[in-house]
């Protein structure tokens, strides 16, 4: 199985308006809530594309309460601490894939967040909350079972932001216990938490261009991503927005585009794909493959309504026409 990370993890509420206008009051015509944080949202990618999953991270009060409930109900979730390992699959006949709730309960209330779809332009204006706080004691509790899930782990996501009182050099951490258990990480965070990560030596990091440029200080995606291998990460897979991605790594450098730019709610887009990286991964697919695969699916993940979804004929779509070039020098 794969196991995803998400210690920030948030209840999304998704709000959907004719015209979003400031200083005015706005009739909603459309509210869905889903369990989110960014670790949430690839492992129902991952479901849907056919390979078993466990989340875990913190859930705590009336709002972690509603998002476990939410996760209870979907088509491919479970209960427990198990779920058996099986051959990576893609969309196109395979079963989907089973997500197993593995959260540590906390007395802190899960945040929320918010997303304001514009129907007049397709754009989406979010708004975070604050996560909980997280004590020494929940946080061993975490640990612990932290451990016990690497035990049966193909890969680990270690994904979004941290809640407070938990250490900023946490993914490093966690980086390494996975090193010692022999599991492949991906990291996909930013900030000073990226920092500190990249340089317990994830497998994968998957920043965005704004986040690559504050890490190294290069404006340029290449050089930035040049840098930060130099840092410690083995690869570095940099979203480019409507423009794809572009890979850095030990064999080669990449990069993918799209045929088009898609209009749509782009909010899910970069954990679509973290989870075309990751199945690639545990799929042992070649560089190229995997960015075809991550650019589809963010692409689809733009058409989707909220995130943690995406519309598979646009999938399939754009994966038969992304285009991936070889940059001629060695990375």
């Amino acid at each position: 199985m794969i196991l995803t990370v998400t210690l920030n993890t948030a209840l999304d509420i998704t709000y959907r308006v004719p015209e979003l206008r400031p200083h005015a009051t706005h009739r909603v015509t459309e509210a869905l809530e889903r369990p989110g944080g960014k670790g949430l949202n690839v492992a129902r990618v991952l479901a849907a594309l056919g390979h078993d999953t466990v989340v875990t991270g913190f859930a705590g009060g009336v709002t972690g309460t509603v998002l476990r409930q939410l996760l209870a109900q979907l088509p491919t979730a479970g209960d427990g601490l198990g779920g058996g390992s099986r051959p990576g699959a893609v969309p196109g006949g395979a079963r989907p894939g089973r997500i197993t709730d593995a959260l540590v309960p906390i007395a802190g209330t899960t945040r929320r967040t918010i997303g304001v779809v514009d129907a007049t332009t397709g754009d989406t204006t979010q708004f975070n909350e604050p996560g909980p706080v997280v004590t020494t004691p929940e946080w061993s509790a975490f640990m612990e079972r932290y451990g016990r899930l690497l035990r049966e782990a193909s890969a680990v996501a270690l994904c979004g932001s941290l809640p407070p009182g938990v250490p900023v050099g946490t993914y490093a951490l966690l980086i390494r216990e996975a090193h010692a258990a022999g599991v492949p990480t991906l990291l996909d965070t930013s900030g000073e938490p990226l920092r500190r990560g990249i340089a317990a030596r994830p497998h994968v990091v998957k920043p965005n261009a704004e986040e690559l440029a504050g890490l190294t200080g290069a404006t340029d995606p290449l050089r930035a991503a040049r840098d930060a291998r130099r840092r410690g990460a083995h690869a570095v897979a940099a979203s480019l927005g409507s423009e794809g991605m572009l890979a850095a790594t030990a064999h080669g450098t990449w990069r993918a585009a799209p045929p088009r730019r898609l209009t749509g709610n782009p909010t899910g887009a970069g954990d679509a794909a973290v989870a075309g990286l990751l199945s690639g991964l545990v799929e042992e697919l070649p560089w190229p493959d995997r960015l075809a695969r991550a650019v589809a699916l963010s692409a689809a993940a733009v058409r989707a309504p909220v995130a943690g979804e995406f519309d598979r004929p646009v999938y399939d779509e754009v994966l038969s026409q992304v285009e991936v070039t070889e940059h001629p020098t060695a990375a």
